[in-house]
This record gives structure tokens, sequence and C-alpha cells, in this order.
């Protein structure tokens, strides 16, 4: 089972989402604030990690921004009595993949967790598994995972970082719906795009528009990305 590093000073809410955790059969790491998680994450591994913002010494942000600087992919949820749309809005383009305020109903915080971890089991956008092949073909796309291209009818395709990022986990489950948050939280755990600040809005509206410049790209072709309603995308075989 995962490991998961809370980060929060409040002493009884600590232990008892450690118990909690631990019952379900997660294992668990713990610190009380910026100073003591980022000497643990240089020495131990995990698998996701319950973020409080309200720390002693440096605020949590910091940790958040330590950990996308220095482990990419590593899922963050933010677990915090901040209950403002900015602050929410705030934390999630700073890289958190999820966001749950305090008070909160344990159900749901395990529902969440399972789902962030799930997500970051998937194959992320900007790695290429050293087993996996180092190009796809479907039709008369190619991919190049290697070089991070494409080509469409023998032809290279312009891209930008964040459509061959979407194309490529298009293509990764071609035939299979992609959801919208699957997109979102693998996006929000790579580099963001040259020339853009890190916290370059990555929402749904972001997502529409990437969708809708790729569709162009792949008009002259049989490819198809569907809009698969309530759910998410789905790059169609040829």
């Amino acid at each position: 089972m995962a490991t998961i590093l809370i980060v929060e000073d409040d002493a009884l809410l600590l232990d008892a989402l450690s118990g909690q955790l631990a019952q379900l059969g997660y294992g668990v790491a713990t610190a009380g604030s910026v100073a003591d998680a980022t000497a643990l994450l240089q020495s131990q591994a995990v698998d996701g990690i319950i973020l409080d913002l309200g720390l002693p010494g440096a605020d949590g942000m910091e940790l958040l921004h330590w950990t996308r600087a220095h482990i990419a992919g590593l899922p963050v949820l933010i677990l915090t009595a901040r209950d403002g749309v900015d602050d929410r809005v705030r934390g999630l383009n700073a890289g958190a993949d999820d966001y749950l305020t305090k008070p909160f109903n344990m159900q749901e915080l395990q529902a969440r967790l399972q789902a962030m971890l799930r997500r970051a089991r998937q194959p992320a956008f900007t790695q290429t598994s050293s087993a996996g092949p180092s190009s796809t073909t479907i039709g008369p796309l190619v991919l190049d995972h290697v070089a991070h291209a494409a080509a469409l009818n023998g032809e290279p395709l312009e891209l930008t970082l964040r459509e061959w990022e979407l194309l490529e986990l298009l293509a990764h489950r071609c035939g299979e719906v992609v959801t919208r948050d699957d997109v979102l939280a693998a996006w929000r755990a790579s580099p963001p795009e040259p020339g853009q600040p890190a916290a370059a809005p990555l929402n749904s509206n972001a997502l529409e528009v990437y969708v809708h410049r790729l569709r162009k790209k792949l008009d002259a072709s049989p490819l198809n990305i569907r809009n698969i309603r309530g759910l998410g995308y789905m790059l169609n075989r040829p």
C-alpha cells in the first residue's frame, strides 16, 4: 500500500489522521513543519502528501513549490482551513492535485486520496517508460516519445508543450475516455510551457482551448477527438 506524508502542526488532528490512514492500510510518515517535511522528503520516498497550509515558520505553499521543483509528479492534496476561492485557485495553480477544506469528512478525504493516487499511477505526460515503446503509430499519426515530436501523414506537427502532452495521453489511451481531471492533474505535475508563468491557469476552460487547437491540427486526417459529455475526451481509432 502507498505511503502518505501528512504535514500538519495540529497534534490531535495529525494523530487522528495517522491512525485512520494506518487502519486503511496506508504507510504513514508525519511532519509538523515545512523544514521537517523537506528533510523527510530528501531521505525517504513517499507516494503522496496531505498538506496543511497554516504551518509554523513557513507556509505550506513553500513546501508545495519545493516539491514541484524537486519531485516531479508527486501527488499533493491540500487540507486546510483556508476556504476562499482565491486560496483554492492559488493552491491548484501552484501544482496541488486536490484541495479539501477543514472541517472535512474522513470518507471524502479517503475517496479523494485514492483518486489522486490512481491518477498519479497513470503514465506521466513528460516521461516514457524504459519498458515502453519509443514511438506510437495510430493510422497516419506517429508519435516519437523520446523526441516529444509528432508527424501526421509524414509531415511534422507543430505542437506546443501542452498540446504534445495532451496528444500523447490521448494516443496512449486511444479508444478510451480520458477525463478532464486526468489531464489537469498531469498538467499540474509537469513544468509550465516556455514563456508561461508557473501560475498560468490550468482549468477546464484552458483544456477546451488546447483540445480545440489539437482538433484543428488533426483536421486533415481521419483522427477525431470526441467530447464525451460529462466525462472527458477520446481519440477515435481511424
